[in-house]
């Protein structure tokens, strides 16, 4: 996917490189907003980097998830895309008076003390919709050392939705988007392979 740069003149001149994303990806949004979200990315120094594929339906997966920050950012780049997504948080987010402005904003309330049944009813959402980009965090908590949950996988198997991984470097200021990849029959070595993209990037709170 093209890559592009801009020049903020309010930020001295800091040259911040970003993503743009293709026809076929869902959008929501417009200039003025994705402005002022690629504004927040400038002044703070982060860079969007990669590939997005040009598809209608995926999962994106993002790690480490070590702070409350990391559903914050990934808000504001969700924006800066201009990327119509939905995302994945625990149920307490979503009580009163914000429930609603959460869900606006794309969130879908997870109970984790009942999470059965979540993996058909999420490929039952990509089967009935024409377009559905989801966000995951496969760590589920920010607990360091946190063990992936695999519900993302098996939801991505029954969909026959592409995987994205993005990767959250702190250390760098960069969010690096990696190639689509298509889950396989063999669960391990594909796990093991998405884990791998992972090694060295440094969180937030790590």
């Amino acid at each position: 996917m093209t890559q592009y740069s801009v020049k903020l003149p309010s930020f001295k001149n800091r040259k911040v490189v970003f993503l743009s994303i293709g026809d076929a990806v869902p959008k929501r949004g417009n200039r003025f907003t994705q402005t002022i979200a690629r504004s927040i990315l400038a002044l703070f120094g982060w860079q969007l980097v990669g590939e997005f594929p040009n598809q209608s339906k995926m999962i994106l997966i993002g790690a480490p998830h070590t702070s409350n920050w990391d559903m914050v950012l990934g808000m504001v780049v969700i924006w800066a895309l201009k990327l119509r997504a939905f995302w994945w948080a625990k149920q307490s987010l979503f009580r009163w008076p914000h429930g609603g402005f959460m869900r606006w904003l794309g969130g879908l309330p997870v109970n984790r003390r009942i999470s059965q049944g979540l993996v058909p009813q999420t490929i039952k959402e990509f089967e009935r919709r024409q377009e559905y980009v989801l966000v995951i965090l496969p760590q589920g908590t920010r607990a360091r050392g946190a063990q992936w949950k695999t519900g993302f996988y098996h939801i991505a198997q029954g969909a026959e939705a592409p995987i994205v991984p993005i990767l959250f470097d702190y250390g760098r200021k960069i969010m690096t988007f990696k190639p689509a990849f298509h889950a396989t029959d063999n669960v391990a070595a594909d796990l093991e392979y998405l884990q791998s993209l992972f090694v060295g990037v440094r969180g937030k709170n790590q």
